[in-house]
């Protein structure tokens, strides 16, 4: 299976899609951190894929999302954005209704992390 179809089934699998540089356990980006934290704190059920092992990854996901930067978050396979997006609807308090409109009222229940390896 390709990184290309890999990606894509993370995508469309995952109620919440994090790509982002390291892992939950071990993030090697700020930004990704400022992703990661802020979907934490909305109570979201996270997959997380680490894009650093291969370069192929990242170029993949870029092509697939139109998305230049990392790290990325979809939400039930729709591109929310990066570190600073992700961030502003958590203070507008936008993230929360959209993780419910998306997820259902307790989306809460499943809060989570699961890390994925495309490698």
């Amino acid at each position: 299976m390709s990184y290309s179809e890999k990606i894509q089934e993370v995508i469309a699998g995952a109620d919440v899609a994090l790509f982002m540089k390291g892992t939950p356990a071990f993030v090697m980006c700020g930004n990704s951190d400022r992703a990661l934290q802020a979907l934490r704190r909305a109570g979201a059920s996270v997959t997380a894929v680490d894009v650093l092992p291969d370069p192929a990854i990242r170029q993949e996901l870029t092509a697939i999302s139109g998305w230049p930067t990392i790290p990325q978050v979809f939400v039930k396979g729709e591109l929310v954005g990066g570190a600073d997006i992700v961030e502003e609807m958590e203070r507008s308090g936008e993230l929360e209704q959209t993780l419910v409109e998306k997820l259902g009222e307790s989306y809460w229940d499943a809060r989570g992390e699961t890390t994925v390896a495309l490698v």
